[in-house]
């Protein structure tokens, strides 16, 4: 199969990417690298050095002629979409629109689209389903939201068929430390450097942490599964800032104490995803244990 793969030079993407072409798929990579890394990128796909919002991405279409499309490339920094709203929907809105007509204009069959957990906001409850009430706190979960709502609108109108994946807190090799850099890459940069990281607040808010790989094999189910359904992908197990870090500190053997600091406004308290839905849909589990995950993490950063 011929698959178009959006943000194919960043941290998940180009786990997927890898994954699909050592599965004999012939991949496409849409990405502007102003996040993503060459280095990154498998030197057997085909790659186009182009923003989303680019009219020279229906050139694409018409030279390639996808059948699918993963859709990954995003502006992903929340702090950054609070500053500049409009920088962000034009990424994530208008950029996903540019893709989403591209597709029904060439008759693309499927596409599977990487949301966020953002989207949710405050938990009115634990775990997270797909039925939870969607009331973003960030222009980023907005714009992502309002992403999923256009594909949405797609599909009924043109029958481009979906999958949305919302995924929890994503972790493992290729994650940034820099900027919007996850939690663990943070921690791992900081403390390989021998540096005290940062801890907001008191370090008892709890996340859904699920390794990449997981991620990865929950897009390769959905090339030919849940169609036209949104599906929560996480662990369904919460874990404290306080003690991740203490599992990341005992693999490093390290005894730097972490600088605990004011809590960021914004920041939820609690979440974690139900993901039976996703089990049934894909025949999907999180099957990495986190000490696993961290590990693999820690030996590409090391």
């Amino acid at each position: 199969m011929k698959i178009l793969l959006t943000g194919g030079a960043g941290f998940i993407a180009s786990h997927i990417c890898d994954r699909l072409i050592s599965e004999g798929h012939e991949v496409v990579v849409i990405d502007n690298l102003s996040t993503g890394r060459l280095e990154l990128l498998n030197p057997r796909a085909y790659f186009y050095q182009l923003d989303l919002c680019d009219p020279a991405i229906a050139l694409v279409f018409q030279i390639e002629k996808p059948e699918l499309v993963i859709h990954h490339a995003a502006q992903v920094s929340v702090s950054n979409s609070q500053e500049n709203p409009v920088f962000d929907a034009v990424n994530n809105i208008i950029g996903s629109l540019n893709l989403y007509e591209n597709c029904r204009q060439y008759k693309v069959k499927k596409i599977i689209y990487a949301s966020s957990a953002a989207i949710y906001g405050e938990p009115l409850y634990l775990g997270i389903d797909e039925k939870h009430p969607v009331k973003p706190l960030s222009f980023y979960g907005l714009s992502k939201y309002l992403a999923e709502i256009y594909l949405r609108y797609y599909a009924g109108l043109f029958g481009l068929k979906f999958t949305i994946l919302r995924y929890a807190n994503v972790y493992g090799p290729r994650q940034r430390s820099d900027g919007e850099g996850g939690v663990i890459a943070i921690f791992l940069s900081s403390l390989l450097k021998g540096e005290a990281p940062m801890i907001f607040g008191q370090g008892e808010q709890s996340r859904d942490f699920i390794y990449v790989a997981d991620i990865v094999e929950a897009n390769i189910q959905a090339l030919t599964r849940a169609e036209n359904e949104v599906l929560n992908l996480g662990t369904g197990k919460e874990l404290s800032i306080n003690q991740l870090y203490a599992s990341i500190e005992a693999l490093l053997c390290s005894q730097l104490q972490p600088v605990y600091v004011p809590e960021r406004p914004g920041d939820i308290m609690h979440s974690y995803f139900d993901q039976r839905k996703a089990a049934e849909l894909l025949d999907w589990k999180a099957s990495y244990p986190l000490q696993e995950g961290l590990r693999k993490t820690i030996e590409y950063m090391s």
